[in-house]
């Protein structure tokens, strides 16, 4: 993977397409944080620059991840090669109920179709937690 902290150009591939890419989750380095992994699947070199969207899906609804504010790099992915964004959560240590999100439909930078991933986050139960849920630029995890 090739990187560039403050590139803003994608000229070494075209975008990467959500139809070749593989997603996959992971824990993230800290309580409240998983990893959203995408590995290029396809036959060329692609490239992503940005924040992804994500929406997580609970049995009551959709909630859709906040914008987080770490620098924007610009990712290179030649066939078989990965990378991450990690999203950020208020964890649920509560004891109370909570709210369970089951899944989460990923789209991926300077893309329009996304894909639905099985993922499990817990977040305490109340209407200030949707908004501090937040999504990091692709690129920019550990």
């Amino acid at each position: 993977m090739s990187a560039s902290a403050t590139g803003t150009s994608a000229a070494e591939g075209s975008f990467c397409r959500t139809s070749q890419l593989m997603f996959s989750s992971s824990g993230g380095m800290a309580e409240g944080e998983v990893l959203i992994n995408l590995k290029n699947a396809g036959t060329s070199s692609c490239t992503m620059h940005g924040f992804p969207g994500l929406d997580l899906r609970s049995k009551d609804g959709i909630v859709s991840a906040e914008r987080g504010d770490r620098p924007v790099p610009v990712v290179t992915l030649a066939p078989g090669e990965g990378t991450n964004f990690p999203v950020h959560f208020p964890p649920d240590n509560s004891g109370g109920s909570g709210v369970t999100f089951t899944s989460a439909d990923v789209t991926p930078p300077n893309e329009t179709h996304s894909h639905r991933m099985s993922l499990s986050v817990r977040i305490p139960a109340g209407q200030d937690s949707a908004p501090r849920i937040t999504v990091e630029p692709v690129g920019s995890g550990k």
